[in-house]
Order: structure tokens, then sequence, then C-alpha cells
């Protein structure tokens, strides 16, 4: 692939946005309009604006780990994982610093429209998006290399990105909002968990301190399985709301479970990065499920 991806291209920067994981950015959306829509509250372009900004910024967020990672050396010969684009030669570090701004100048672009809906906050909330965003590899303290990444990851592709996503529909949330987003971002995180097991040996010898690094993969392996069934458990608490947004999220668990199954046989090398594909299709699943048990009600 290395040899057929030319350098700055529309197919490098496509490989760049990691485009299997953008369920991550979507999902967060697409429940808090299910949920706004089940109060009656759904509103098209403030719900179309928060899915370009979370989208957008999810990708920046890439682009700035693909940088920030090679300047670390993190991204060398021994990394497990998909090939990045700058560490493979796809996209020169001049033009990923470029595209990272350039992508964040488009995600406040659009997330500029949210301030009609949401109020001046929605500069604080954009604001502070972005600055995490930077902050998760870049800076003198990275997030992703003192073990908060696993945090940073619930809280803005699950609490943020859900709590706001409703706010700027309906204009207030109250309890169960911040409950949808802990069930979004709890399979979110699996997402990140899947990179740094594999990537376990290799953040380790590179000082990048992952959850894994710090407390091992049998950490790591059972905190995989516990966020999805916790995800579902949460579901029940709409029990009153809607029986289906409480039972049909458990059609999930069968998909996580193999998922997580896999991991466990597999454990460990390159094969783990089929479960990237699949802990991103399994968030959509859940998100999917929930959302229609929602629009049932």
């Amino acid at each position: 692939m290395m040899n057929a991806v030319k350098t700055n291209s529309i197919r490098a920067w496509m490989l760049a946005s990691r485009p299997k994981t953008l369920a991550a950015g979507s999902v967060p959306v697409l429940v808090a309009s299910a949920l706004a829509a089940h109060f009656g509250q759904f509103k098209l372009v403030p719900a179309v604006l928060c899915l370009l900004f979370a989208l957008l910024a999810q990708i920046a967020s890439n682009f700035s780990n693909d940088y920030f990672d090679f300047a670390k050396k993190t991204d060398n010969a021994d990394r497990l994982g998909p090939a990045r684009a700058v560490a493979s030669g796809w996209i020169s570090p001049p033009s990923m610093l470029i595209g990272t701004a350039v992508v964040i100048g488009l995600a406040c672009l659009f997330g500029s429209g949210l301030i009609y809906y949401g109020g001046w906050e929605m500069v604080l909330v954009g604001a502070l998006c972005v600055v995490s965003l930077l902050a998760y590899t870049a800076g003198p303290w990275p997030l992703a290399y003192h073990g908060w990444g696993d945090l940073f990851v619930l809280i803005f592709f699950g609490l943020v990105a859900v709590v706001f996503s409703f706010y700027v529909q309906a204009g207030s949330f109250g309890p169960l909002v911040f409950v949808a987003g802990f069930i979004v971002g709890l399979p979110a995180v699996n997402i990140l968990i899947i990179n740094n097991f594999r990537d376990y040996e290799n953040d380790k010898a590179c000082r990048k301190h992952t959850s894994i690094v710090l407390f091992g993969r049998l950490f790591g392996k059972w905190l995989y399985l516990i966020n999805g069934i916790a995800a579902c458990l949460l579901c029940l608490s709409f029990a009153q709301e809607s029986a289906w947004a409480a039972i049909l999220p458990s059609f999930y668990l069968l998909f996580h479970y193999r998922s997580w199954r896999k991991m466990c046989v597999i454990w460990s090398g390159r094969e783990l990065n089929i479960l990237i594909g699949e802990s991103a299709r399994n968030l959509l699943i859940l998100g999917l499920l929930f959302a229609a048990g929602l629009l049932m009600a």
C-alpha cells in the first residue's frame, strides 16, 4: 500500500482521516438527535451543524495525532497498527500541520452556526474541544501519553458530544441526556482500548503511558468487556421513556461479545487491527438500536 499511495494525494488524506473510526464522531449526534426527537425537540439545522463539527473535529484530531506521534517517534518500525500517513511518507509533516489547521478552521466555521441555537457559550465549548483535541498528543504534557486518553474519549466523544448536540436542539438538558452520553462514550473508548492493547509493547518502549501500559493487558481485556455491558445496562434507565430504547440495545451485546472473544484469542500482533473497525461498527450498531428505540416510543 505504501507504494500505491502518492504523497499528499487525496487518497493519502482519506487514509489519514481514518474513516473506519468516524462512527465515534457521528453516533453521539445521532443519539442526541433521536433523544431530541423523542421529546419533540428535533431541529435539523443544528443537528447537521453538530454532525459536521464532530466529524471535522475528529478528523483534525486524527491528523494531529498522526503528526505528533511521528514527531515523538512513537510511530516507528515496531508499531503494529495500520500505517500512519506521515510515518509512511504519504503526507509530509508540514502538510499535515497545515491540513490539521485547515480542518480545525472548517470545524470552527460550521460550529459557529451553533451560536444562534445555543448562545455564545458555544464558543467556549468549541474552544475547549479544539484545545483538548490538540492536547491529546501535542504540548508538554500530552493526555494520551499520561494515561488520560480513555477519559478524554469518554468525555468528548460521549458526554460533551451528546449533551451539547441535544442542547442546541432542545435548549436544555437533564440527567437522562448525561446517561445517553455515557451510553455512547463507553463503547467509543473501546476503539482506543484496542489500539492501546495492540501497541502495548511499543508504547511501553516509547514511554507512552496509556492505561494499558499503566495497568496491563488484563486490565484492557476486562475494561473492553465491561464498557459494552455497562452501556447496555445504562440503557435500562430509559425504560420509563421507552421500553424499546431499554431492550433493543441488548442485541449489541452479541457483536460486542464476539469482538471481545476475538481480542482474547488474538491477544497480540497486527491481527488485532481488524477489531478497530469491528469496535467502531459495534458502536454504530448500539447507537442505531438505541436511537431506533427512542424513536419507536
